[in-house]
């Protein structure tokens, strides 16, 4: 077995050394093969050629890509280059704990598709500002109506999330679309059996967020566009 983590980054150098050390130290005791895809969309702080020198020191792939093309595009390429027949999909900033993703992979030797929850039981959000967590949970509430899939999970908006590769097919045939990739995967996977994961959701320890109205908006579009047109 051999487990891929995806991870899309934009200027996240400062969080990537710690990363990465992290991750190995969670998986190294189960005696996994792992790696890391990291696609980066050619960050100015460095982060592509930080990550390319540590991949001496841990299993590191590394796809530089020639502008700011979006997270979606940055994961379906991440997966197109993963090796792995379970993939896990994670942010850079250390607000998903790398020590889940052995409860996740885990998981998947009983579900399909697993996301990191912050809102099933045992789950929880420290340090985000009362309209951050009405943002999300709104937006949460958006997918439920127009996407019956999304249903499947309490926390449809994560970002942190496991599959198995036989459950989407060709990955080429995606058209990487929006924000929250996990929606296309709900909508392009349903009948696959989800599973909730609870983890605490953290504020950043470095850099910045990339939330803001564009992207809200581009949320809400790609939730229309995932409901009125098939996939």
């Amino acid at each position: 077995m051999k487990v891929s983590i995806v991870v899309p980054t934009y200027n996240e150098r400062d969080n990537i050394p710690e990363l990465l050390r992290r991750i190995d130290r969670a998986i190294r005791p189960h005696g996994w093969d792992y790696e890391v895809v990291v696609v980066d969309d050619n960050s100015p702080d460095g982060t592509a050629e930080l990550a390319w020198q540590l991949s001496g020191l841990y299993p590191v792939k590394v796809i530089k890509r020639p502008g700011k093309l979006g997270l979606a595009s940055a994961v379906v390429e991440g997966v197109k280059h993963a090796d792995g027949d379970l993939v896990v999909v994670m942010d850079a900033d250390l607000q998903h704990p790398p020590g889940v993703i052995p409860l996740i992979v885990e998981k998947l030797s009983r579900c399909d598709v697993v996301v990191a929850s912050r809102y099933a039981k045992g789950g929880g959000v420290m340090g985000f500002p009362w309209y951050r967590r009405l943002m999300s949970r709104g937006a949460a509430v958006i997918a439920w109506l127009f996407i019956p899939e999304s249903r499947k999970t309490s926390d449809p908006m994560s970002g942190f999330f496991g599959f198995r590769r036989r459950v989407i097919g060709d990955f080429d045939t995606v058209e990487p679309r929006g924000y929250k990739v996990l929606l296309d995967l709900l909508r392009r996977a349903r009948q696959a059996k989800v599973c909730d994961q609870p983890y605490v959701f953290v504020s950043r320890e470095k850099g910045k967020s990339k939330l803001g109205l564009k992207v809200i908006s581009a949320y809400i579009r790609h939730v229309l566009k995932l409901a009125f047109f098939e996939l």
